[in-house]
């Protein structure tokens, strides 16, 4: 039988072994910083028809082409909290993206257009995401050592060992019910680590929409991660 391919990433901080396998299919072995090779490969071994299962698994996207992402011209449309708007190349007072009913990108090089629109919807990330990440840790009773908006194009988010929480400022594009839940389920790992029945009860109490925000995701994860 072939063996799992796998990166290990070691911390510290760490007390336990952790197997994940990211949306991109990669399987990521999280571990204490001084575990054996050997002992890595003996668990990772026994856990192999689980991570071969979740490699194939149908949560994972349907097979389809991956989209080049959508160029930033008159006419095209750019996602933002679930909805799709118009843009329009045109000069702005801020020299800079600005959003009403449409999207106004100043009328540069395509290349620098994509770049602009994309750092406003980081600088949205920043101003929408964080708020509602301290918001929900004040009514889950949790704290947090930082809130940040990174970029990863194949995690939603993630919760450190370190107690700090990461979000994916491609986030920006969905519902606010899908941004509700990610958040909410990242905090949650403050309580419970692992992906045990505890945890999900605490992502549903707090986040009645999870199913369907799930499903949003598996449905539209896949252009959800291009950069525009």
């Amino acid at each position: 039988m072939n063996e799992v391919e796998y990166t290990i990433v070691r911390s510290a901080k760490r007390k336990t072994l952790a197997i994940s396998v990211e949306r991109n299919r990669d399987v990521v072995v999280h571990v204490p910083e001084h575990m054996s090779d050997e002992d890595i490969r003996r668990v990772v071994t026994a856990k192999r028809h689980w991570i071969r299962n979740k490699v194939a698994s149908s949560q994972k996207y349907q097979d389809r082409v991956h989209p080049p992402g959508k160029e930033v011209v008159n006419g095209e449309s750019a996602p933002f909290l679930g909805r799709d708007y118009r843009v329009e190349i045109a000069e702005t007072e801020s020299g800079s993206v600005e959003f009403g009913r449409i999207f106004s990108v100043p009328p540069v090089a395509d290349v620098n257009r994509r770049e602009v629109l994309r750092e406003w919807y980081i600088g949205q990330a920043n101003d929408k995401i964080l708020p509602r990440a301290h918001r929900h840790a004040r009514e889950l009773g949790v704290e947090f050592t930082e809130a940040r908006i990174v970029d990863n194009r194949y995690r939603w988010g993630s919760c450190t060992v370190g107690r700090s929480v990461h979000f994916n400022w491609r986030l920006i594009k969905a519902p606010m019910f899908v941004i509700d839940y990610v958040v909410v389920h990242e905090l949650a790992h403050l309580i419970e680590p692992n992906h045990k029945t505890e945890f999900w009860n605490i992502v549903r109490a707090k986040a009645a929409t999870m199913e369907k925000a799930k499903t949003w995701l598996k449905e539209h994860g896949q252009t959800l991660e291009e950069d525009i």
